[in-house]
């Protein structure tokens, strides 16, 4: 953990903290924290990285620190609660706020009043090119807000920006590298189900066979043909077919969970031991 040190004022920066959560991103975060020169502090909450992340971080000038990663939420309401600023502005490490958006985000924090959240699309780099269909854009998110009049809520991993008021639309994109690689995303995709499947299976949710069997290819066609993924060429295959899949690895997922839960029970079926709640009485 490096030093803390006051934030910097002056006419080039705004009253906005950075905020980003890591582990092992030594290789995106410096550029994520370049992409905002406009911020008076920038935070870094490290969950254990291996690498120089959090070196890397320190030497660009962020306010570095460690806490055990205890789900995606968690972790990024804690790294708001260190913010010095009246506004926050929240990226992941594979995320940066394009020229076009810092000069957007400037604007309406010099201007008086207004609403206490921003929303912005999020336009991703996958396989060579920008998505722009199949729903992975616009894909607008909660970023931008005042420090007390929003938390981070959802399910994990799926966390989400809940502002307590009104929230104005940004036009400018932030950039998102999400993916190295196709087997990036499938470890992505294999973690994210793991976490998903347990949610479910503690919020007491019971397997069924038809959302193994249904909503995975309904995914692909809601992406692929209704969000019209095709345009984006054979990327918006893999992006609707991988859609696909991580729905029903997450099903598969509650099942095998369950089903242990139960101690075995008859398998898929939706009935007997696998279709109760973990702990529910036969």
């Amino acid at each position: 953990m490096n030093e803390a040190r006051p934030p910097e004022s002056g006419p080039e920066t705004l009253p906005v903290t950075l905020c980003v959560i890591t582990k092992n991103e030594e290789d995106r975060i410096a550029d994520c924290l370049r992409s905002a020169p406009f911020v008076r502090e920038a935070v870094v909450l490290d969950s254990g990285s291996e690498d120089r992340t959090r070196e890397i971080a320190a030497e660009l000038g962020a306010r570095v620190l460690v806490h055990p990663f205890d789900g995606h939420v968690e972790q990024k309401n804690r790294a708001v609660d260190l913010a010095r600023t009246e506004w926050v502005l929240c990226l992941d490490a594979d995320e940066r706020v394009s020229p076009e958006l810092a000069r957007e985000i400037r604007s309406v924090l010099a201007r008086p009043g207004g609403p206490d959240a921003y929303s912005m699309p999020r336009r991703t780099f996958y396989l060579g090119r920008w998505i722009t269909h199949g729903g992975w854009y616009p894909d607008r998110k909660v970023r931008l807000f005042r420090k007390g009049r929003a938390r981070w809520g959802g399910v994990n991993p799926h966390d989400r920006v809940i502002p307590a008021g009104a929230v104005g639309r940004l036009r400018g994109d932030l950039l998102h590298y999400s993916y190295r690689s196709i087997s990036d995303h499938l470890r992505r995709i294999d973690l994210f189900t793991t976490i998903a499947a347990r949610e479910k299976a503690a919020r007491g949710e019971r397997f069924r066979m038809y959302r193994l069997l249904l909503r995975p290819l309904g995914k692909v066609f809601r992406m692929y043909v209704l969000k019209r993924g095709f345009l984006d060429g054979r990327a918006g295959v893999a992006v609707a077919v991988l859609g696909g899949f991580y729905v029903f690895l997450k099903y598969a997922k509650l099942w095998e969970l369950t089903g242990r839960a139960g101690g075995g029970g008859r398998g898929p079926g939706g009935g007997g031991e696998a279709g109760r709640r973990p702990g529910a009485r036969p």
